[in-house]
């Protein structure tokens, strides 16, 4: 198989796990239940740390539309929220970590990528909310702290789960995106 080809196969696969794992979700607030916890960022933080910013992006549309179309949940403007709020906290995270490829850099790249989501998504609401849903600026001021609190908590809990799986999977994502022959690392003791 080409080189393009593997990791376009790569990338629709993470794509993949992405929305299965979006298909397990719940409200984290019982006054906002459109805000729902998935951990479908995991993949996608993956895809971006083991095949950088760009690939990371795709995975995120191509996951955002899939779940749009699948889920139903909020449709194109869902799958626009989600891509705003997940290509914020995968691009910053694998730019951050593109540039110091160390287990600091990777803990700075996801904390980055968490303050980013954390600061993005209240705004977006602010400003999209009004002109997609209707609301006025007030009713989506009195909820800011929810989108503020649901944001680092989404974000913060798939970072930590990405930080915990990443060493373990990534050497599989890179050959299989490669198409070298990596072995999987010793681990190494505690």
């Amino acid at each position: 198989m080409h080189y393009r080809t593997k990791k376009m196969v790569t990338l629709g696969v993470m794509a993949a796990l992405a929305v299965l794992l979006s298909l397990a979700n719940w409200p984290i607030f019982p006054m906002a239940p459109f805000l729902r916890y998935e951990a479908a960022d995991v993949p996608v933080l993956i895809a971006g740390f083991a095949l950088g910013p760009g690939p990371g992006l795709v995975v995120t549309l191509v996951m955002a539309v899939l779940m749009a179309l699948i889920t139903g949940l909020d449709g194109m403007v869902g799958a626009l929220m989600h891509f705003l709020a997940t290509g914020a906290l995968v691009g910053a995270a694998s730019i951050v970590y593109r540039r110091h490829h160390t287990k600091a850099g990777a803990v700075a790249g996801l904390a980055c990528g968490t303050l980013t989501m954390t600061v993005l998504m209240p705004i977006a609401n602010l400003i999209l909310m009004p002109i997609l849903y209707g609301y006025s600026h007030t009713q989506v001021l009195a909820i800011l702290w929810v989108l503020v609190a649901f944001n680092a908590i989404k974000a913060g809990v798939n970072s930590v789960l990405t930080f915990l799986v990443y060493k373990r999977v990534s050497w599989l994502v890179k050959s299989f995106a490669t198409g070298e022959k990596r072995e999987k690392p010793l681990a190494t003791p505690a």
